[in-house]
């Protein structure tokens, strides 16, 4: 190193005109010419005022000067060669503590070759510092279309030799860098190379995912029909029948790791973590279907609803959102689990129908608390889901009826007519149920509504669908009438909702709600008719999800002057519909064995969406089809109509397109696709659905 040094040093000397400061180095020589700059002004002026002391500064100012010059003469070359020195020594070290540096380090061509890495790289892969082959060869995970563009970064995870790193990708320009580095020359201006910094991050992955699994989850249980289980069992069984759930329910919770605590006779309590939580989703809480299989004589299977919630909050936040959730899966007609992850609903379960409650006190509570609603308002509106069925409008009419039975001016509002509720209007124009104030258009319902005014949603619960979705932010007066199952989306901050998913109809509710609103109620002919009608619309002539209740409401609607011969010839088609469905039931695809597929032909069809729901209705009487699904194409959507009968859940099979409605009756809506495209993701989604256990 010392035979280096002199040899410098000697060189710098022979050549000391080629040598010159630059950049900052070269401001202390400005700051000497300054000063005497500033030594020859001062001496000027003591000069001025006495001579001797102006001579006598004048030879310091002549001594400092020619001090400056020999330093810049004879120490300028001694002084280049220690800077040089300095940097070649600082580089040196530089260049060792990239090599040695503890974190693995490479650099490669933009093509993937690897050009250099450190040692900590080499002992990464146990290749030589001499390798230079692609980079994805050691690393598959690595592509060349992974590689930052322009002079930006990047980060990806990778997993190598059963650990996981975080590589961090620079993309760095050759032009202007120093040469020096070993077999790289830069090709053109422009060129780049890419530095890979690899960050061991297997035991932050870890400890990040062991926090995660241990975040509080809470949520309740519920056994949805424990009174009606009990009653049906003899006396001296119920506590053995009551050991038996409780033993598999805790059973389970507890192998899933969690505790659960009894609050009532049909009520737990749920503590969870998320790991549980996975556990149970893996294994689709197969304690619904195990609770089912307790039977010691009960001719009535105990279903059960629960609710998760994990909210990323405590232990009662995590509580209150769990309260949510069962509600959400009572709402949806119990035998099933929600899990509510921050604004996330997922649903497990709910294969089998809601059983029908022969109690009438909710019916007859909620009665109650709409005539007090309606009682405290100036006037009501009802409305219900695009494209009105008979089913919207008869449970319209219903509210229209207990409205005015109450002394309150009572509005319907429709958007546009089709063929499917024409006829009604008509009976109704032609009969002793006229009123030409009763329907209002979307922007006459608009004008109309305020805070004195309650809105009646019928037949659908989802803000979205409703008639007419303005209204329900002009007022704070919200009743929700629905026999759907509730989904994700829900009318918010409702007055009053009354969602049975075990009703046939939205038309049996207000039926039975007629019954207990007020002892004086009289429908007229032409409004018992139409809600008449939407039972019957909705059961399938009393074949689909008919109760005990459902023929209730039907007597009672009978007595109200309901005809049958006047109800089947509003029914009747047109001879264009009928061909339309014939056409349907002939080209349907039987998918997997069992599952019929059609497309409804729309051309010529006032209401098209209509047809598919009676041709998805015929193919249900094909033998060996459980469930059956009839694409509609109409105003630039595609409207599925699904139908079943006992064994298949057709409800969640909608909920993957958006859509919803019942266990045998359900429907959604698809825009951005053709027939063909949805047909496809149809067969997708059932194929899924089948090989998961879901349906």
């Amino acid at each position: 190193m010392e035979s280096v040094e002199a040899a410098m040093k000697k060189n710098l000397s022979e050549n000391k005109a080629q040598l010159k400061y630059s950049g900052k180095v070269m401001r202390h020589w400005y700051w000497c010419v300054l000063l005497t700059v500033f030594l020859l002004a001062l001496t000027a002026g003591v000069l001025y005022i006495n001579t001797l002391a102006g001579c006598v500064v004048g030879g310091f100012t002549v001594l400092i000067f020619l001090s400056l010059l020999l330093l810049e003469l004879f120490y300028r070359p001694r002084v280049l060669a220690e800077l040089m020195d300095f940097s070649h020594r600082f580089s040196g070290i530089e260049k060792e503590l990239l090599k040695e540096f503890s974190a693995p380090y490479a650099l490669v061509q933009t093509d993937g070759r690897m050009l250099w890495m450190n040692d900590s790289m080499c002992a990464l892969t146990g290749r030589h510092a001499s390798y230079h082959k692609n980079v994805s060869g050691l690393f598959p995970q690595l592509r060349i279309a992974g590689f930052p563009a322009e002079e930006q970064e990047r980060t990806q995870e990778i997993d190598y030799n059963e650990r996981k790193y975080r590589v961090e990708m620079k993309k760095i320009s050759l032009d202007g860098m120093l040469d020096g580095l070993e077999g790289v020359e830069p090709a053109s201006p422009g060129s780049h190379i890419i530095a890979l910094y690899f960050s061991d991050i297997t035991e932050l992955v870890r400890y990040n995912r062991e926090n995660y699994e241990q975040q509080p989850v809470v949520g309740l249980l519920y056994m949805d029909n424990y009174d009606e289980v009990m009653d049906s069992v003899e006396d001296v069984r119920r506590s053995m029948l009551e050991a038996l759930v409780d033993r598999r329910i805790t059973k389970y919770i507890s192998s899933m790791g969690g505790l659960i605590k009894k609050l009532e006779k049909d009520k737990y309590l749920l503590v969870e973590n998320r790991r549980g939580l996975e556990m149970m989703q893996e294994d689709r809480f197969s304690v619904l279907e195990d609770v089912k299989t307790v039977n010691i004589g009960n001719t009535i299977s105990m279903t059960v609803s629960i609710g998760l919630s994990v909210c990323n909050g405590d232990y009662t936040q995590n509580y209150e959102a769990g309260r949510g959730a069962i509600e959400m899966a009572l709402a949806r007609g119990g035998d099933q689990a929600v899990v509510k992850d921050g604004a996330r609903m997922t649903f497990f379960g709910g294969k089998t129908q809601r059983v029908e409650r022969n109690t009438r006190v909710r019916a007859r509570v909620k009665a109650q608390a709409l005539r007090e609603l309606i009682s405290s308002h100036e006037r009501v509106i009802a409305m219900g889901h695009k494209i009105t069925d008979i089913d919207s409008l008869g449970a319209c009419l219903g509210v229209c009826r207990a409205a005015q039975q109450a002394g309150k001016p009572a509005h319907i509002v429709l958007g546009e007519l089709n063929s499917n509720i024409r006829p009604w209007l008509d009976i109704l124009e032609s009969g002793d149920a006229h009123d030409e104030k009763r329907f209002l258009t979307h922007e006459q319902a608009i004008e109309m509504t305020n805070n004195s005014t309650v809105v009646v949603v019928v037949d659908t619960n989802r803000p979205s669908m409703t008639e007419c979705e303005e209204l329900l932010y002009l007022t704070k007066s919200i009743v929700v009438l629905d026999h759907h199952r509730q989904g994700e989306e829900k009318v918010e901050n409702a007055s009053l909702s009354y969602i049975e998913p075990s009703a046939s109809s939205a038309c049996e509710m207000i039926a039975e709600i007629l019954q207990y609103y007020d002892d004086n109620v009289r429908l007229k002919q032409g409004e018992a008719d139409c809600i008449y009608a939407g039972i019957i619309v909705d059961t399938n002539n009393f074949v689909a999800k008919t109760g005990m209740r459902t023929f209730e409401a039907a007597a009672f609607l009978r007595s109200n002057g309901a005809d049958m011969t006047r109800v089947r010839k509003a029914f009747r088609n047109d001879m264009n519909s009928y061909k339309a469905r014939a056409e349907a039931v002939r080209h349907a695809e039987a998918f997997m064995g069992c599952y019929a597929i059609s497309v409804c032909p729309a051309e010529g069809l006032e209401s098209p969406t209509v047809v598919g729901a009676q041709a998805a209705n015929e193919l249900l009487n094909i033998v060996g089809v459980k469930a059956s699904f009839v694409l509609t194409e109409f105003n630039n959507k595609i409207y599925i109509s699904a139908r079943a009968i006992d064994e298949v859940n057709v409800h969640i099979i909608m909920e993957h397109f958006g859509g919803g409605g019942h266990i045998n009756i359900a429907g959604a809506q698809l825009e951005g696709v053709d027939l063909e495209e949805a047909r496809t993701r149809l067969k997708e989604v059932l194929t899924q659905m089948t090989k998961e256990g879901e349906i």
